[in-house]
């Protein structure tokens, strides 16, 4: 099964607004599955959180499957300590998942964002 997860900017009432229909749907019976999401406040905090070099990580370490954060800045030409740092978020995010051996790992098969434009 595809994993997908969703990263949208956003306010606090709309994450609630998820969660109750989620929760009145799951009362009802009629719950669709686990829809997973990541919401930023806003577009500035979303490119801080993803950035560019962040994208690139993911790409790689979902490309090249399990590895280490050593094998993984080998990879990608970088510095230990940045690699580390940003890999350190995206464990916080829930991007990038870290088995007991350390390995890390993007259980994610699909990305997808939506932003929306203020009224």
């Amino acid at each position: 099964m595809k994993r997908k997860i969703e990263v949208t900017v956003g306010d606090v009432s709309g994450a609630l607004d998820r969660f109750e229909h989620a929760w009145q749907q799951g009362v009802a019976g009629t719950s669709r599955g686990g829809e997973v999401r990541l919401t930023f406040e806003n577009l500035p905090v979303l490119l801080k959180n993803l950035t560019p070099a962040r994208w690139k990580l993911l790409e790689a370490v979902k490309r090249s499957g399990p590895m280490s954060i050593n094998e993984l800045a080998r990879l990608l030409g970088r510095n230990y300590k940045n690699v580390h740092t940003d890999v350190t978020r995206l464990v916080e995010l829930g991007l990038i998942d870290r088995a007991p051996d350390q390995r890390i790992a993007v259980a994610w098969d699909t990305i997808t964002a939506e932003m929306k434009l203020a009224a």
